[in-house]
This record gives structure tokens, C-alpha cells and sequence, in this order.
């Protein structure tokens, strides 16, 4: 990006905030905290600029895994999943993930944030919430009084419709589950396609929608390739951050706050690294605590277990074409502006739930091993996830140093109820399955389960379960941060991104993040 570093020197400079990381959330914040043209922001990201073609092209996302661009993150071995290790990528680079997703565009349940209300996270009510998302948004549907245009955010409805997601949208309805046109519409529950963030066909990462428009303000400097080593505590009171910088540590200094928004798994590694922790646990690295507070703890996702069928139908497998890329780079359409997930849906697996328990990801493609192993076949694909987990996973230091990544343990499948729920998951996926649409598709079976006894469907969800990227809820409301994010009994430090919310919301969390980050951006500036 250009001028992304150009206007910053070699330390000892005063910024009014500084924010910590350059991600879904923390260019929101650039944006918005540098509106104000008397305040001085500093925004600061440990990985490099958004420069890779892969990153605008929506169905080559994986292909950013386990590169520069990814903090190439693992779980430690996970219990549930009979002591397997799980690949967590996160995006490390302007943008963050928004730039390495796939896109999909869900705010969640509105009963998600009725609950963090009821829960004690004043004036997060589905109510408080929604003026958020819409002043995110740039709607380019048909106009919806759901949705608002105008916002730095573009949505979109998906310009790809292959026709196997096709099939699955056909399928479902055939094994009796209803089609809406909008998951963020009057109702979650149904069957359809999703909408994006993208504009024109190409991706629109927080650093498109948000940090680009505001890179001319004198006000506004980014740092890229810098990573913050802790945070600079005088007393009880934040004072900046500590970075390296070319192997030298420099120390940056916030004369009102210091803001991190480096995600659900950076975001409470560096809380620990300056001392705010469980103390017992500090003291056992030597650090010295400082604030004994319960971070990393609550850890959240979404577990995901996938079928795959191989088939004789065309696939995104051979999408990568010189005339698709001329589609895509000339006309902004064709295969390539497939996001892969391009239809699902939400649904109940048993009576008496009052929102869906689960989530559909249907894919035109092979997306294999965690999806860093090569595809070799045609083939189509559709998980599901627990959307409401009852499991709770725990981010941990592993070293004092900086440079050491965090342990983390998802402990996916903990509970007997996530177990349950996965269950019926299966039974209602392998149902679609089997329905005319999809079955004529059907060339052969690659990744279904051995046998659909409970124990059947059970050992095929432990080794084949994986992420789905959704990671909250480390520093949450109420035991680590207060109603306005503010990390208790520290003054002029917040923490706004994912890992605030006090339960992972129904949905994909890219949404709700930036909503996260327009609503800390109001409480930040008093309004």
C-alpha cells in the first residue's frame, strides 16, 4: 500500500491513539478515530502489505495459507478430536483476515446479541447493534429495508452460481428445507446463497473499504511489517506500545488510548505479555503481573465437518483459466469470483430450539486437507457447524517472548451437547446428499463417513472436524473488558475485535467484527 510506512520515523513519536493491528477491525478504527483531523492515529500491523494477487481474487484465498501472509497458527492436541492438532490460518497482513476469508457477509442471530445484553454487555442489544451494520454497508442488491447502502463496506450478492451449489440449494429444498433469499433478512432459518463483500467481482477486504480512503489524512500513519511486543504500562494506566522494528525495540507512546484489535488469538497473547493475565500463570514465564484477570479464557469457533463427493461435473478445480482470468480482471465476473461457499444455509436439528443450531457451507470444489493439500479431482463439497458451541478453549503464552506463537486449545467436541449436535448435523447433510439434485452428481464417494451409527458418524466428525475460522470471545465482555471495551483496571486500554464477544455469534464473524469496530470507534471518540 503505498505510503503505508513512509511517514514514520524511528521512534519516540506521540500519537493520540495507536491501535495494534491492521485487521478486520483495526482498519475500521484508522478510519473512523481519524476523522477527527485534530487527533493523531497510529495503526500498526505485524505483517506486510495486502500485495498479493491472490488476496483479490476471491477463489484464491487458500492459496495465501501457510505463506507471509498467515500466522500459520496450530491448536495444540485437542481432546475431542482423540489428541489431533488442527491448522488455524489467520491473515497477517493489511487487512487481516478480511483479506484471507471467503467473504460471506452474516451479522449473525438477532438473539446473539439479545443474550450479551441479558448477560450484563449493556448496549449490545440486537437493537444497539444493527444502526452499526448498516452504517458499515454498501448494499448492491435489490433495496431492502434490511439492508443500507452508502457505507464504506460493499456487499454484493455473489456473481459465481455454479452449478453445483446449485444443486445443493436444489437438494435441500428437496429433503424439506425452505429457500430464502437473505440470511441477514425478517429470517435466518432456510436455504440459499450468500451474500459478500466484494465489489465489482473482486474482494473488498477492511483495508479496501476503509484504511485506502483514509491514507491521505496528514493525521493517519501505518506501519507494516512491525510487531508489537507489549503494551507500556505507567501504574494502572496504558501508556503505548513497545514494537521491533529492524531488531531494535522502539517505544511508541499514546497520550489517550491504546487500542488492540489484534484478533482472538493475538489480542490476549499480548494483554499477557504486559503483565495482564492470570497472574499465577504470568508468574510462571516471569512476567510480572500487573492486572489478574482471567484472558484467554472462553475461547470460541465453530467446528466444521465436511462431505465430499467426487463428481463428473466441472468444478472450480479447472476454474483457473486464461479467459476466466480475463473474465474476471476485464468484466469482474466468471468462476473466479467464486468465494468457493457460495450457498448453505441455517437450520434446526431438533425441536424446540429458538434460532438454528447449524450452519451449511456448500463448495463447487475440493477443499482438502484443511485446505492446504492439493485438489487432484472434480469434486463438491458441504459442511456443516455448530453455530451455539457449549466448548470452551483457552489461549496461552507458551514463552515470554514476543516472537513465541500462543498455545491455543479450541477443546472442539468437548460436550456431549456439541457432540449431539454434529450428530444430527451429519444424519441431516448425508440426507441432502442422497436427494435427486445432488445425487446425480454423485460419481463416487471421497470423505463420507464408514458407517451412520452415532459411533460411525462421531469417529468421521473427530478426524475430520476443522475450523472454520471463527475464532471469539478470549477477552470478553464482562470478565476481561467492561460494556465499552475497556480492559478492566487498566485506564486508556481497550480491546476491540472478535475476541470481545461474549459467545461467538450464529454466523460468520467478519460482520460482526467491523460492527465491533464502528460501535468501539463511537465508544473510543465519547459518542
Amino acid at each position: 500500500m503505498k505510503g503505508a510506512s513512509s511517514r514514520v520515523g524511528r521512534g519516540g513519536q506521540v500519537y493520540d491513539y495507536i491501535i495494534v493491528g491492521a485487521g478486520s477491525a483495526g482498519c475500521v478504527l484508522a478510519h473512523r478515530l481519524s476523522e477527527d483531523e485534530t487527533t493523531r492515529v497510529l495503526l500498526i500491523e505485524a505483517g506486510p502489505v495486502d500485495d498479493a494477487p491472490e488476496i483479490r481474487i476471491p477463489a484464491a484465498f487458500s492459496k495465501l495459507y501457510q505463506t507471509k501472509y498467515d500466522w500459520s497458527y496450530l491448536t495444540e492436541c485437542e481432546p475431542g478430536l482423540d489428541g489431533r492438532r488442527r491448522y488455524l490460518p489467520r491473515g497477517r497482513m493489511l487487512g487481516g483476515c478480511s483479506s484471507m476469508n471467503a467473504m460471506i457477509y452474516i451479522r449473525g442471530n438477532r438473539r446473539d446479541y439479545d443474550a450479551w445484553a441479558a448477560g450484563g454487555a449493556d448496549g449490545w442489544s440486537w437493537q444497539d447493534v444493527l444502526p452499526y451494520f448498516l452504517r458499515a454497508e454498501d448494499f448492491g442488491g435489490a433495496p431492502s429495508p434490511w439492508h443500507s447502502t452508502g457505507g464504506p463496506l460493499t456487499v454484493s450478492e455473489g456473481r459465481s452460481r455454479h452449478p453445483l451449489a446449485d444443486a445443493y440449494v436444489t437438494a435441500a429444498q428437496e429433503a424439506g428445507y425452505h429457500y430464502t433469499s437473505d440470511f441477514n433478512g425478517p429470517e435466518q432459518d432456510g436455504v440459499g446463497y450468500y451474500h459478500l463483500t466484494q465489489r465489482g467481482g473482486l474482494r473488498c477486504s477492511t483495508a479496501d473499504a476503509y484504511l485506502r480512503p483514509a491514507l491521505s489524512r496528514p493525521n493517519l500513519e501505518v506501519l507494516t511489517g512491525v510487531p508489537c511486543t507489549r503494551v507500556l504500562l505507567d501504574g494502572d494506566r496504558a501508556t503505548g506500545v513497545e514494537v521491533e522494528r529492524d531488531g531494535e525495540l522502539l517505544c511508541l507512546r499514546a497520550e489517550r488510548e491504546v487500542v488492540l484489535s489484534a484478533g482472538a488469538y493475538n489480542s490476549p497473547q499480548l494483554l499477557m505479555l504486559s503483565g495482564i493475565g492470570p497472574g499465577s500463570e504470568l508468574a510462571s514465564y516471569g512476567i510480572t503481573p500487573r492486572v489478574d484477570l482471567p484472558v484467554g479464557e472462553n475461547l470460541q469457533d465453530h467446528p466444521h465437518v465436511g462431505l465430499c463427493y467426487l463428481t463428473e461435473t466441472e468444478s472450480l478445480f479447472t476454474a483457473e483459466t486464461p479467459e476466466n482470468v480475463r473474465l474476471l480482471e476485464t468484466e469482474g465476473r466468471g468462476p473466479l469470483t467464486s468465494n468457493v461457499g457460495e450457498a448453505g444455509g441455517f437450520h434446526r436439528t431438533r425441536e424446540g430450539l429458538d434460532a438454528p443450531d447449524i450452519q451449511v457451507h456448500a463448495t463447487p470444489v475440493m477443499f482438502h486437507e484443511e485446505g492446504i493439500s492439493p485438489v487432484a479431482d472434480h469434486a463438491f463439497m458441504f459442511g456443516a457447524v455448530v453455530l451455539a458451541p457449549t466448548s470452551r478453549g483457552k489461549v496461552s503464552l507458551r514463552s515470554a517472548l514476543p516472537s513465541a506463537k500462543p498455545r491455543v486449545l479450541h477443546n472442539y467436541l468437548a460436550t456431549e451437547e456439541d457432540r449431539a449436535t454434529m450428530i444430527r448435523a451429519l444424519r441431516m447433510l448425508l440426507d441432502i446428499a442422497a436427494q435427486p439434485s445432488l445425487a446425480k452428481h454423485r460419481r463416487a464417494d471421497f470423505r463420507v463417513p464408514r458407517s451412520t451409527d452415532d459411533a460411525g458418524l462421531l469417529d468421521f466428525a473427530r478426524r475430520e472436524l476443522q475450523t472454520l475460522y471463527h475464532p471469539t470471545s478470549s477477552c470478553s465482555i464482562g470478565p476481561v473488558v467492561d460494556s465499552r471495551l475497556r480492559v478492566h483496571g487498566v485506564s486508556g486500554l481497550r480491546v476491540v475485535d472478535a475476541s470481545v464477544m461474549p459467545t461467538v455469534v450464529r454466523g460468520n464473524t467478519n460482520a460482526p467484527t467491523i460492527m465491533i469496530a464502528e460501535k468501539g470507534a463511537d465508544m473510543i471518540r465519547g459518542l
